[in-house]
């Protein structure tokens, strides 16, 4: 298993990561980050039988998130 600051510096060279890895990147747990795809909170793209989310849908996702906390 790989530790966060690790995970964190991987992220920042790749496009794309599994949901497990954007929960770990998150803070949160898969069913959560689960949920906001099937909301369409969470932009994810389906690649063969593999769903990738990008780190940009991602940090999109954290902001509006952020936004809708402060106000």
């Amino acid at each position: 298993m790989t530790d966060t600051p690790e995970l964190i510096s991987q992220a920042m060279q790749v496009l794309a990561v599994s949901p497990n890895e954007a929960a770990r990147l998150c803070g949160i747990g898969r069913t959560s980050l689960y949920a906001a795809i099937a909301k369409s909170e969470l932009k994810s793209l389906k690649f063969g039988t593999r769903r990738l989310i990008t780190i940009d849908a991602l940090r999109d996702w954290l902001h509006r998130l952020e936004q809708a906390t402060d106000e």
